[in-house]
């Protein structure tokens, strides 16, 4: 649960406690968080990418960003995103632009007009070689006993996938892109490899993380609960779906106690992501975070799991 401060918060606000700005802050979590998945799990066949290590170079890059954010300002546009995925690609694509590592970000593959096979997240120079990586940011909680190898008891809150299905469509239909006869023409030159980079976090009952094989030990993880189990000594910052990647650090936001949370919460018709902060320096920082669930929300995932009707 969220008494505790979890290590990566602390280690997070240690690193980077000098971006403040929601764009850099989140860009930031991007290339140095945690991998989601373990790219050496046989599970993943080598599918799996990683960025490797954070350098100081890039370190020093963030903190110029943090000072002058217009250039990631224009990147992103004046555009609302209401999809955290798309919000979370186009600063990827933003850093590997700036980085001279991108070819091509958005490709769409087409047999015609009206017929659409994919599109690439990514076309990468790795030196002379052409990379293709597809790119997931994910929120999955722990519902049940993990089935290891098959991981559809990691759902997503709302109910709308699994982590087993997501990366069966990324390797066995994304990751296969390049082969397509209409993705030929498109192509500079062959793919020399395709892979998948996971980011995310997950969430288990109460905080009680189980390891898993496939995921990386280092995961970023929360709890979940219901609003009723939430404990009384911590204060709560309710967080929009864009501020869903970095742990939180804000000025000025409504800030609930358990009970006042209990309460705006009430008649939850769907999952709500809160940050348990502290006040430091004039900020409220994330300590933890968790899923606040409906009262019914475990018989939900588990009936829609069981019944195999969770969306492909």
């Amino acid at each position: 649960m969220p008494g505790a401060a979890d290590r990566f918060q602390q280690g997070f606000e240690s690193r980077w406690g000098h971006l403040t700005h929601p764009h850099v802050r989140a860009l930031a979590w991007l290339l140095d968080s945690p991998d989601l998945l373990d790219p050496a799990s046989p599970h993943w066949s080598g599918r799996i990418a990683s960025l490797g290590p954070l350098t100081p170079a890039v370190a020093s890059w963030l903190a110029a960003l943090q000072d002058d954010h217009s250039p990631l300002a224009t990147a992103l546009g004046p555009k609302f995103y209401s999809r955290l995925g798309l919000y979370a690609e186009k600063l990827l694509a933003f850093y590997f632009e700036q980085h001279g590592l991108l070819q091509v970000h958005g490709l769409q593959v087409q047999v015609n007009r009206n017929d659409t096979v994919g599109e690439f997240d990514f076309l990468l120079h790795d030196g002379n070689a052409l990379l293709h990586w597809e790119f997931a940011t994910k929120f999955y909680l722990l519902e049940g006993r993990p089935d290891p190898g098959i991981f559809n008891h990691l759902i997503g809150p709302n109910l709308a996938d699994t982590l087993g299905l997501k990366m069966r469509k990324i390797i066995d239909k994304q990751l296969a892109l390049s082969r397509h006869p209409a993705a030929l023409s498109l192509l500079t030159q062959p793919v020399a490899s395709a892979q998948a980079l996971v980011k995310g976090w997950l969430f288990y009952e109460h905080g009680e993380v189980s390891p898993m094989d496939g995921i990386s030990s280092e995961h970023g993880h929360g709890f979940w609960c219901t609003a009723a189990q939430l404990p009384q000594d911590q204060r709560y910052v309710i967080l929009p779906k864009l501020q869903w990647l970095a742990p939180y650090k804000g000025l000025e936001e409504e800030v609930f106690d358990a009970a006042a949370l209990r309460k705006h919460l009430a008649e939850l018709p769907q999952p709500v992501l809160v940050a348990a902060v502290e006040h430091i320096d004039g900020w409220e920082v994330e300590q933890s975070r968790g899923f606040i669930v409906p009262e019914n929300w475990t018989a939900q995932a588990a009936a829609r799991r069981l019944a195999g009707t969770l969306p492909d």
